[in-house]
Formats: structure tokens, C-alpha cells, sequence
């Protein structure tokens, strides 16, 4: 890991690309705000750099001010996607309260900006602040809801399903027909396969022959989901056995 870290001293990034653009500080008023950005140093990443490696050491969290980066775990030499985060959202908060290794690893899919936010002040802003606290815990509590559904799938779907699943997962409605829904911009074969414990030849067999059956399409730039509905019960129907 080659970032470059800007410390205090440097703060215009911070000032452009301030910490009230993060949703977690919304509640806050500009003395506090502030408090915390000169509290945090700025992080430039590289697209394709590792900012956090699985199960290494270090405490601090992160905010994504600009760009986009991927939560990964590594077994037995396979890598899994867990999520993408991207701006105004964050990562490391683990680590930051419970002080032992990274439960994963972070990726920059893009060149990325951060605010690099020590444990302790992340600690003492959920305590001298609600709202703050309120909304970690909420993440918390949607990404174990999220690590349960993927546990429950992998464990009780096949293959097929478990891509549906998936896609359901990363789209969202379609603009201009309703009923609809997209996946845009659509991910490679590989990247499907990493988020669903597959194979990339498996994922390209099966989303054909989604597409051979009416479930989804393709245009430029989206794979396009054309019944919805028909999906979730498909997926309802096997979780159910």
C-alpha cells in the first residue's frame, strides 16, 4: 500500500470535499464538523490500489469523499465481493471499535479521495453524538442482515439462483420503462462469480439462459431486468425448498 497521506497541515482537500457531504455527519453544526476534519488527514489512492489489507493491523477509519472502492475477502486463494462503497459512505468501523485486525480487505476501483479518521475521534463522536451513533449502529445492523442473506444463500441456493438473487441485489428501477430494473454498469462475468462463490463460465451459461427465458435483456451499458417480480418469487420458491 503506496497512498499518499496529506496531514494536517494540508487541509484544502478537506475544505472542498468537506466531511458534511458524509450522510453520517448531517446532524452536525460546523464546529463540530470542523473539529473532526482537522482531526483527519486526506488519503489519496490510485485505481487498482490496496488500501486495507484482510486481517492487517491499524485502527482507523476511512471516508469516501470521491471515487469508488470494493470490500473483499480472500479463501483459499478465491477472492469474494462482499460490497462496493462509494461516496459519502465509509469503512474500518470494525476495527475502530472492537481494536483487532481488518475483517476485510478494501480495493480502489477508481482513483478514490479519503478522510483518514483515527479510532479514537470516531469513538468519541459516537458518544458525544446520537444521531452519529444511531446510524452506525443501523449500518452495522443492514450489513449483518445483508452477510446473513448471503450466508442463508450460498448455503441453500444453487448457482442459478444465487445470480438472481444477486442481480436483484444490484439493481435498481428503471427510468424510463416501469416494471423494469437495471444493473448498470453492468459487472464483468468474473465479478458476478466473485460475489456469488462461482466459476466465470458458470455465470456466462446461466445468464444466458436467463436471457433465452425472458428474465433479463442486454443494452448498451445495462443488463436489464425484465421481470422482476417473476425473479423474486423464483428465489422466494427455492429459498423455501
Amino acid at each position: 500500500m503506496h497512498f499518499t497521506t496529506m496531514m494536517h497541515g494540508d487541509m484544502a482537500l478537506l475544505v472542498v470535499h468537506s466531511l458534511a457531504r458524509v450522510p453520517l455527519f448531517k446532524s452536525l453544526d460546523q464546529q463540530a464538523l470542523h473539529r473532526l476534519e482537522t482531526a483527519c488527514s486526506s488519503v489519496s489512492v490510485a485505481a487498482k490500489e490496496w488500501v486495507i489489507d484482510h486481517q492487517a493491523a491499524g485502527t482507523d477509519l476511512f471516508f469516501v469523499l470521491r471515487g469508488h472502492l470494493r470490500v473483499v475477502v480472500s479463501t483459499a486463494g478465491r477472492e469474494t465481493i462482499l460490497r462496493d462503497i462509494r461516496q459519502g459512505e465509509y469503512f474500518g468501523e470494525l476495527a475502530a471499535l472492537d481494536m483487532r485486525p481488518r475483517s476485510a480487505g478494501i480495493v480502489a476501483m477508481t482513483a478514490a479521495t479519503l478522510a483518514r479518521m483515527p479510532a479514537s475521534v470516531f469513538r468519541r463522536a459516537i458518544h458525544e453524538h446520537p444521531d452519529v451513533c444511531d446510524q452506525v449502529v443501523a449500518v452495522l445492523v443492514a450489513q449483518i442482515r445483508s452477510l446473513t442473506d448471503r450466508a442463508n444463500e450460498t448455503a441453500g441456493l444453487n448457482m442459478k439462483h444465487r445470480l438472481i438473487a444477486e442481480l436483484l441485489r444490484l439493481a435498481y428501477p428503471a427510468p424510463s420503462v416501469p416494471g423494469q430494473m437495471i444493473v448498470s454498469p453492468p459487472p464483468t462475468h468474473a465479478e458476478l462469480a466473485a460475489r456469488i462463490a462461482s466459476q466465470r463460465e458458470t455465470v456466462t451459461r446461466e445468464l444466458r439462459a436467463l436471457e433465452h427465458t425472458g428474465l433479463i435483456g442486454r443494452r448498451h451499458g445495462a443488463i436489464v431486468l425484465l421481470d422482476p417480480g417473476r425473479m423474486r418469487r423464483l428465489v422466494a420458491a427455492a429459498s423455501q425448498g
